[in-house]
């Protein structure tokens, strides 16, 4: 079942909440997860956000899923419906702390695409605030929870500028993604 859009405040417990779910995985994947990284709007401090704890796992490759019954173990569910072939998604079973797992191939655009999104923003508070007003009003526009997909696909033309401002910025800083989070 669909829920409405909610865009809060950043809270600063959602990096302890990562933090905490990241070792569970840590333990439960082992080195298969070459990076544990905390992605999307909690990850990134003053940013207003989905209540949604965002974590994308490297793996040295996609297929076969060497991971998932580890993943399944610590509680996540595999969902093969997810439309996006570049990563395997995991959502928590009933009663978990809301958590979307993203799977993606170590060093892929699309690992690389979500740390450069996330560390851009991390440093640029216009951006930031940019990217909060525009998540507000799209929450406020798509209100109902049979929108959520309106929600979500409406960001992308926001997400295209911000990272267009991203790809500039790190070609003048040659930004490379730190370490891993966990």
């Amino acid at each position: 079942m669909k829920e409405a859009v909610i865009v809060m405040p950043y809270d600063g417990k959602w990096q302890t909440e990562f933090v905490e779910i990241a070792k569970r995985l840590r333990d439960a994947i082992g080195d298969q997860a070459l990076r544990i990284d905390h992605i999307g709007s909690t990850a990134v401090p003053g940013l207003d956000a989905k209540p949604v704890i965002d974590i994308q796992i490297s793996v040295k490759v996609l297929e076969p899923m060497t991971y998932r019954s580890a993943l399944e173990a610590a509680g996540y569910r595999h969902r093969a419906d997810n439309p996006d072939l570049t990563k395997r998604y995991f959502r928590e079973k009933v009663g978990m702390r809301r958590t979307h797992i993203h799977v993606r191939e170590a060093g892929s655009w699309s690992e690389q695409f979500a740390l450069l999104f996330r560390d851009f923003l991390r440093q640029s508070e216009e951006w930031r605030r940019v990217y909060a007003a525009e998540k507000h009003a799209l929450a406020e526009r798509y209100s109902a929870p049979h929108e959520r997909d309106f929600y979500v696909d409406g960001k992308d033309p926001i997400i295209w500028k911000i990272m267009q401002e991203a790809s500039r910025w790190s070609k003048d800083t040659g930004w490379r993604p730190a370490a891993s989070d966990f």
